[in-house]
């Protein structure tokens, strides 16, 4: 028997062929015959389009067709809507009509032979509007919001029992549009033969993409092929279909040729998700031990106005937690803006910077410690249905954390630690991200050879999908991880779910781990049976018996520079309780990817909107920044407790790709505050704040 392949730092199994050139993304499958589409969008945030001519870009060199919603093909979806489990609503209709929902709006697609034919086609295209005056500000319409229909309202005990406590802090945080901005822009390739219709695209989800696909154009599962074996960043983007995508098949059935769209970097912005400006509410009351006697956290999401996009804003404090006292809250309100989605940590990213900003500022109301605070109100069962926890090993990653850290040398006064002109102050937060299985499928299979064939209809945005899985199929089968192949992102193989929501390695994991069982028994069992097997591992729900989360304890150093007020973030401790590492080496990979994508929405992030137009004005990377590796830390150290949960799937790993970034943001603006003395509420903490 071959030494165990599960905890060991694998290198990535798909790494040659990306460092080589070899990996194919969305834009780069060399189809026969493909011709490029380019998007025209709407200069405009509301109203419709007046007046559409064509005739200049139609005559242009190489230009096979000008879709738009004079010419565009009825699409079934469209025409009748059915009901979407995520999003309340009626998605874009791209090309439908003539109405104008948001600046960016794709109005026209330019279908040409070359790139180039095709991009001078666009810039003919002459547009005329009736404009609207737009609405996109999310204060000045506080008092048009609404409770959506997948209410996330919730309350137990009394409601406003804070205000009984002789201790109490109540605050307004604010969080801004944080967009995607992947390395890989949204892109497709369609192709039609008679109603057989193939997409070689970017998604998180190659079964869930085939689903939607199918119920737009009201086709049977044979007739819809997804291809998207290699995704360049996502982080929750690729998680439905997008207008590129749609511009895509539509212009192809146009003109009965494959057609490609890539996006530009500005079309990245208000077209294809992203994080939904929030506006939160938090008011705690505590006894004068730190014994929290109630919460109430009322949240103010944006989102469009025609779909409902809501988030797991109010989860940190459902259950993180013990108080016998909430009342939590959230309205949406609508703007003329594109449909916002899931952003990596999706609603407990924000939800956590407003709670955790506001313990904070409860232990200094207390004049008690921050990690002390915590540790008093510690849940020894998750206070929301008050069911025992899966696992959870929060103490430790406090205990570990403040170790390493070295917190029990801080000073507890803030603004007591200067260095030359830098302020030094140290911030901590805490993190809980749901831990859950859905319902997925593997195939496995032995060559001749010797080789196993494992294949699910998963995705691999970056994490190292195929390498953890390969592992998991190699200690379940008993063989070495080099003989090992995992595919994956094909919607023909084993149905899987999306890679979001950090349940990927336990639910893919549990199906591939059940195959390979079932394969190595049936061949010891009859060597001469079929060497293949399909398993599926069912779900195991959220609301189950037990609670299963994933835990974090974030501990930062900043400095600030006392003329200037520039942050600069000097050291990070993260502890993660994330059930057991499959691969560290990819694990600490991804918790690094957290700690930057939580800098950045701390520190820098923020799409700027022009309220006139309804138009964000810093659409590209030079003036929307994010950070860069002068920005990171020199000093990162992330410790795993890596003891396993096996309530949650057999390998007992719990969810990480989320857990690194919730609560890292408040960490940032803790240490802030401790440096400073000066609490900003409003992220991102840029200098003029701090001036």
């Amino acid at each position: 028997m071959p030494a165990p392949s599960i905890g060991q730092p694998l290198r990535r199994v798909d790494g040659r062929l990306k460092v080589t050139g070899q990996a194919r993304y969305a834009a780069e499958h060399a189809v026969p015959g493909c011709v490029h589409g380019v998007l025209v969008v709407s200069a405009i945030a509301a109203g419709r389009i007046a007046h559409l001519d064509t005739q200049a870009a139609a005559r242009a060199p190489g230009v096979l067709a000008i879709v738009s919603h004079l010419n565009a093909p009825r699409v079934p979806g469209y025409e009748n809507p059915q009901p979407d489990k995520r999003v309340e609503g009626q998605q874009l209709r791209v090309f439908f009509d003539d109405k104008i929902h948001y600046s960016n709006q794709p109005v026209a697609l330019a279908i040409a032979t070359t790139l180039e034919q095709a991009q001078h086609a666009a810039a003919l295209v002459r547009v005329q509007y009736a404009p609207a005056a737009p609405q996109t500000d999310i204060e000045k319409n506080l008092s048009r919001s609404y409770t959506p229909k997948k209410s996330e309202n919730y309350s137990r005990g009394q409601p406003q029992a804070y205000k009984t406590a002789p201790v109490q802090v109540a605050h307004e945080y604010q969080t801004p549009v944080q967009v995607h901005n992947p390395m890989e822009m949204h892109a497709a390739i369609a192709e039609w033969h008679g109603n057989q219709l193939t997409v070689w695209n970017k998604t998180q989800a190659p079964t869930l993409a085939q689903q939607d696909l199918m119920q737009l154009w009201n086709l049977p599962k044979e007739a819809v092929q997804v291809h998207s074996p290699f995704v360049g960043g996502a982080f929750g983007g690729a998680s439905r279909i997008w207008p590129p995508e749609m511009a895509a098949i539509l212009g192809a059935k146009v003109v009965g040729r494959p057609v490609k769209v890539l996006n530009e970097r500005g079309h990245e912005f208000n077209m294809v998700g992203y994080r939904p400006r929030g506006v939160q509410r938090v008011a705690l009351g505590a006894a004068a031990d730190g014994t929290l006697v109630g919460v109430s956290h009322q949240v103010f999401g944006a989102t469009s106005r025609y779909e409902e996009f809501t988030e797991r804003t109010l989860h940190p404090t459902k259950s993180g937690y013990r108080c016998p006292n909430a009342e939590l809250t959230y309205q949406l309100v609508p703007l003329d803006l594109s449909t916002p989605c899931w952003t990596r940590g999706p609603g407990e990213t924000t939800g956590s910077f407003a709670l955790e900003s506001a313990m904070d500022e409860l232990a200094y109301a207390l004049k008690m410690d921050p990690l002390a605070l915590r540790i008093k109100n510690f849940a020894e069962v998750d206070p929301n249905g008050d069911r025992p926890w899966s696992t959870n090993y929060l103490r430790e990653c406090y205990e570990r954390g403040a170790a390493k850290f070295g917190w029990n040398q801080r000073k507890l006064a803030p603004a007591a630690t200067r260095e030359g002109d830098w302020l030094v102050g140290q911030g901590m937060a805490m993190g809980i991200y749901k831990a859950v299985r859905a319902k997925a499928s593997a195939r496995a299979r032995r060559l001749p050879d010797g080789t196993l064939v494992v294949q699910s209809a998963t995705a691999d945005v970056g994490p190292g999908t195929a390498t953890v899985m390969t592992q998991i199929a190699a200690d379940a089968f008993g063989i070495a991880p080099e003989k090992v192949r995992f595919e994956l992102g094909d919607a023909a193989l084993p149905p899987a779910p999306g890679q979001f929501g950090s349940h990927t390695v336990a639910s893919v994991g549990a199906a591939v781990h059940a195959a390979c069982t079932a394969l190595r028994q049936q061949l010891a069992d009859n060597p001469a049976a079929p060497a293949e097997v399909v398993r599926e591992a069912p779900e195991v729900p959220e609301k189950g018996e037990k609670s299963g989360k994933s835990f974090a304890a974030h501990f930062v150093e900043v400095r600030v520079h006392a003329h200037t007020g520039e942050v600069r973030v000097a050291r990070v401790v993260s502890a993660i309780d994330a059930g057991r590492i499959i691969n560290p080496k990819t694990a600490q990979s991804q918790v690094y990817g957290a700690i930057t994508w939580g800098l950045g929405l701390a520190l820098m992030e923020d799409a700027v909107l022009d309220h006139r137009f309804g138009r964000i004005t810093n659409a590209d990377l030079a003036n929307y920044h994010v950070p860069v590796q002068a920005d990171i830390p020199p000093a990162i150290d992330v410790l795993f407790i890596d003891k396993p949960d096996t309530y949650l799937d057999p390998m007992g790993a719990k969810g990480l790709g989320e857990i690194g970034i919730v609560g890292f943001c408040a960490a940032i603006a803790n240490a802030v505050y401790h440096a400073t003395g000066k609490r900003v509420r409003e992220l991102p903490i840029t200098p003029d704040k701090m001036l």
